[in-house]
């Protein structure tokens, strides 16, 4: 199973923010396990930190902006996707501005802080959200929609759209997250100038130039308007006789609009505080239906805190009854796991199917059978010893007592026909034979009991 990683060293960058024109100064940090993403405002009395979380999310305006207590902080999706990208889990992040530096209108400068300073790896285990049914956002004023449909990967389809003779129909795709320093990492942000006026009276892009966007002339304006414009901007007038792209630097890539909206996706669902294993499908993405996507999958994990395993029934067991009945010394009629579907170095996952012939039915109850919730532990904490006696030479020489339960919680019925699928996760190292797990018992993907456990494996005599 992956561990979680952060940062292996902090590192700086400087640049001025996209909307306040202000010089900033932004500080990634490594941060504990479990951590997440967070923000903290140095700049103020008393150093607020806001979560990096979709229902953070305040304003979605030609950036993310996350907000908390009156506190904001804006355009920080391409940190985000960078942190995403390179498998980051927990990141404090300093920085002294209600924005993240705009740099260069991409995130190609904080993939490559990230790659010189490295990553390491963690004890706590990578909590992924596993896609498992197709999740749909739709604006049907606008055209735009997101679906995320189950995958064993992350990768992401973005086909954008404009009335635009420039940049009309353009398709980017990252098929494997890998790929991301070198084929989105690099691509910038994009402004028409038609937009920039409007955009100069909202009180946006103080800070914006032609080094940190894709600038798009798509529709003849008078010479007098642009120098109005460039004079606005505090930029060099310029004499446009053709329509096209008017930013100092050439495009790094043909579809590099797409690309770059394709890469603000990435950063807005890096806001669900999880990897995702999913294919993302985005038609005409902006920030706000990226939002609308992340929060609904957030409010799914809150409503399941853990997700179940992924049961595939035409899976070779990782171990079949003949090698349990080798490692646990149960019997007829007290074992109660049925096969281990996956092992890692420090979880399980076991199978036990429940039958109507189960021998506690007739008198547990007689006119509605249930399993008792002690069984349902009992079968977890089996599962779990097969983890420690699967990892010991002369398994059959060693049995596994419980010391301890906590945190004991019954959620629905298990009842004949029901299939348990139980996930025990070792909480710490294995220290002088004593083990503490978490353990969550499932049918279906909802969560039936869970408990914590402390056991001790003894040799026998």
């Amino acid at each position: 199973m992956r561990k979680q990683q952060t940062l292996a060293a902090s590192f700086t960058l400087k640049g001025k923010g996209l909307h306040t024109g202000l010089d900033i100064q932004i500080t990634f940090y490594p941060a504990p396990e479990n951590y997440g993403y967070k923000i903290k405002r140095i700049d103020l009395e008393d150093q607020p930190i806001i979560d990096a979380v979709a229902e953070n999310v305040s304003g979605t305006q030609r950036g993310t902006v996350l907000s908390k207590n009156n506190i904001q902080v804006s355009t920080i999706e391409h940190a985000m996707a960078a942190l995403y990208a390179y498998d980051i889990d927990n990141c404090l992040i300093e920085v002294n501005a209600p924005e993240f530096p705009i740099l260069d209108g991409s995130a190609r400068y904080y993939s490559e802080e990230i790659q010189k300073t490295g990553t390491v790896e963690q004890h706590a285990p990578k909590d992924y959200y596993i896609v498992k049914h197709k999740i749909e956002v739709r604006d049907e004023k606008t055209g735009s929609s997101l679906i995320i449909l189950p995958d064993d990967n992350f990768s992401i389809n973005v086909l954008i759209s404009f009335d635009s003779p420039i940049l009309s129909n353009q398709y980017a795709t990252l098929n494997d997250i890998s790929e991301f320093p070198e084929e989105i990492a690099a691509s910038r942000t994009f402004v028409f100038v038609r937009e920039v006026e409007m955009l100069l009276q909202n009180n946006l892009i103080k800070g914006g130039d032609l080094d940190n966007a894709i600038v798009i002339y798509d529709q003849k304006i008078s010479q007098e308007s642009l120098d109005k414009l460039a004079d606005m901007m505090n930029q060099p007038r310029k004499n446009l006789n053709d329509l096209g792209y008017i930013n100092n630097k050439p495009l790094v890539f043909n579809n590099e609009p797409a690309r770059h909206k394709l890469l603000d996706v990435m950063g807005d669902l890096a806001l669900i505080g999880k990897p995702i294993r999913g294919r993302v499908i985005a038609t005409r993405p902006g920030h706000k239906i990226n939002n609308e996507l992340a929060r609904k999958i957030r409010k799914e994990i809150k409503l399941n805190s853990v997700q179940a395993p992924v049961y595939n029934l035409d899976a070779q067991p990782v171990m079949d009854i003949n090698r349990i009945r080798e490692l646990l010394p149960h019997r007829y009629p007290f074992l109660l796991v049925d096969k281990i579907i996956e092992v890692g170095g420090d979880y399980i996952v076991g199978v036990k199917n429940i039958t109507t012939n189960e021998p506690f039915f007739p008198g547990h109850f007689p006119q509605e059978p249930v399993m008792p919730g002690v069984l349902q532990i009992e079968a977890m904490a089996q599962t779990g010893g097969l983890l420690i006696l699967n990892s010991v030479e002369e398994p059959e020489r060693y049995s596994t007592y419980f010391m301890k339960i906590d945190n004991v919680k019954f959620r629905h019925k298990v009842v004949p026909g029901d299939t348990i699928v139980m996930r025990l996760e070792l909480l710490a190292p294995i220290r002088r034979g004593v083990s503490t797990m978490k353990g969550y018992a499932f049918v279906g993907e909802k969560l039936v009991s869970e408990a914590e456990f402390m056991a001790q494996i003894i040799k026998n005599k």
